[in-house]
């Protein structure tokens, strides 16, 4: 795949997990990669451009955008992966009000802040990527977990918004939908399940496993394998669709 190459891209959520392989992804095939997260020390270890940054906040926004026009250049692909989950959500008459508000603003106001920030940019320039990872959440509502699945179903929203405001410009805007994929943060998850239940982790994850006709999970790398084709000129005609990444699970 050529249509990434010497593209300008900004991937948050790129110290672990989806984020990070989508980084390393991209790079291996020519984009210019600036990675963000939080972590200063996972970040080092990708060995690409990167910057920390609390992209919950405005101010972390425009901090990662900034950092990326002023040592790349002009942005071209941009892969909001951040988020918090929702192992330490409650059912909803439970819910801590504190939690629902961090949860919108890592997990929407975030990428609503970065969208905002880049688009004057493609606009101009005629031509742009945007890919965002909601989760088969964004689609299905979890138990136990209103703020994640509420702040995912308006990812799509915001998605779907940028693919309408952008396509007179060529800006593309899509989402991926992962299912479980065992990351740091899914097996956090895993872990608060396994408490409340008395079984093992592991026990968890084959769970998890068993919903998939393979019988296992979607990996990060496949995930990551879809946003970097999403990114690249040859998705020019996709745009606005929220894609699964759940192999083969049709609920």
């Amino acid at each position: 795949m050529v249509g990434v190459k010497d593209k300008i891209a900004l991937v948050t959520g790129a110290g672990r997990g989806i984020g990070r392989a989508t980084a390393k992804i991209l790079a291996a095939r020519g984009a210019r990669v600036m990675a963000v997260s939080r972590s200063e020390e996972e970040l080092a270890s990708l060995g690409l451009e990167h910057v920390a940054a609390d992209l919950s906040t405005l101010e972390g926004c425009t901090l990662a955008v900034n950092e990326t026009v002023e040592r790349l250049g002009p942005i071209d692909i941009l892969v909001c992966n951040h988020g918090i989950g929702s192992a330490h959500e409650q059912v909803v008459w439970e819910q801590d009000p504190d939690v629902w508000a961090q949860t919108m603003r890592v997990n929407l106001d975030g990428p609503f802040h970065l969208s905002r920030l880049v688009l004057p940019g493609m606009v101009e320039r005629r031509g742009g990527r945007l890919v965002f990872t909601s989760s088969t959440a964004g689609q299905i509502a979890e138990a136990a977990g209103s703020a994640y699945t509420s702040s995912k179903h308006g990812l799509l929203g915001l998605m779907r918004s940028v693919a309408v405001d952008g396509g007179p410009y060529n800006v593309t805007s899509n989402a991926v939908l992962p299912g479980w994929v065992r990351t740091a943060m899914a097996d956090l998850s895993a872990r608060a399940e396994a408490d409340e239940r008395g079984l093992s982790v592991d026990e968890i994850w084959q769970e998890r496993a068993a919903l998939y006709p393979p019988g296992r999970v979607p990996t990060a790398d496949e995930v990551a394998h879809l946003i970097a084709f999403l990114a690249s000129d040859e998705a020019s005609g996709i745009s606005g669709q929220a894609i699964k990444v759940a192999l083969g699970d049709l609920t």
